[in-house]
């Protein structure tokens, strides 16, 4: 018997060349139903990009920090399905007396907000959704995209502290939500050039230094191992993965040094440095 086409909800997209629109891209070849959510001005922007699909779909208003809105969203859906397969989840937002440097002087209106937006609203439309997962006949997926908040990056100041609150909140829905039959899980992934990055003060020094220092090299302007990544951990074949990262950066997480292994492996050996005699 045929499998049926599963059905996402994918937030986030602004442009063609965002790792949200990409991960809807695969989910299409791959014979899913997509719809999208636009926010505002950019909203055209997201029917735009949406246009650019293998096959363009609705795109639905959501202002994530809007209860109103995921109440709507999720009355919008059940009208069009009778289930949801899962949600990509790709909405941050820092304000920008928040970023670039600015973390000892950052008002608490402006860390609140990143923080909302960021982390808690990963919350706000899971469980706006869960009636409609529960319904998925093989499990639902809930994907988040995330940045390693495990250390301090330069200028990034009050988005990482809200990304260490998503990864947190990414914790907390596993458990709750794992009865429910829906696994929850983040990719954290290197940076990528898109719209949102290019909000971002210093991204193109970062960016430089991780192409150099990941071991397995990393591409900027290629969201496809993102995508790629986020569309298994939406499927049923991640049913048992939950409450994870996944890190897609090129390894760079695992170096404890960035770019020192690269380095070494350039140099040549010295005679005192053979294998046979070096001190370790």
């Amino acid at each position: 018997m045929a499998v049926s086409a599963r059905r996402f909800l994918i937030t986030g997209v602004i442009t063609r060349y965002s790792i949200a629109w990409e991960v809807a891209r695969q989910l299409q070849e791959a014979g899913d139903e997509v719809i999208l959510t636009g926010f505002g001005r950019t909203k055209r922007m997201t029917e735009r990009a949406a246009r650019a699909l293998p096959v363009a779909p609705e795109v639905l208003e959501l202002d994530v920090n809007a209860p109103d809105d995921l109440t709507r969203l999720a009355d919008d859906l059940a009208e069009r399905w009778d289930h949801l397969d899962g949600v990509l989840h790709a909405i941050a937002f820092a304000p920008e007396d928040a970023l670039g440097g600015r973390f000892l002087d950052t008002p608490s209106d402006s860390a609140l907000l990143a923080f909302q937006t960021s982390a808690f609203s990963f919350k706000a439309l899971a469980v706006a959704l869960l009636p409609l997962m529960q319904r998925a006949p093989r499990g639902a997926g809930v994907v988040g995209l995330d940045f390693d908040a495990t250390v301090a990056w330069p200028v990034y100041d009050w988005m990482g502290v809200a990304k260490a609150g998503l990864e947190a909140v990414n914790r907390y829905l596993a458990r709750d939500l794992g009865p429910h039959g829906v696994h929850v899980n983040l990719v954290s992934a290197g940076p990528i050039k898109t719209a949102a990055a290019g909000g971002i003060p210093g991204f193109e020094t970062l960016a430089d230094s991780w192409e150099e220092a990941a071991p397995l090299g990393w591409d900027v302007s290629d969201p496809a191992p993102v995508a790629a990544a986020a569309c298994f951990l939406l499927g049923d074949g991640a049913r048992a993965i939950s409450g994870e990262i996944l890190h897609v950066d090129g390894g760079y997480h695992a170096m404890g040094a960035p770019g020192a292994g690269a380095a070494a492996a350039t140099r040549e050996p010295t005679p005192s440095a053979t294998p046979e005699t070096a001190e370790v």
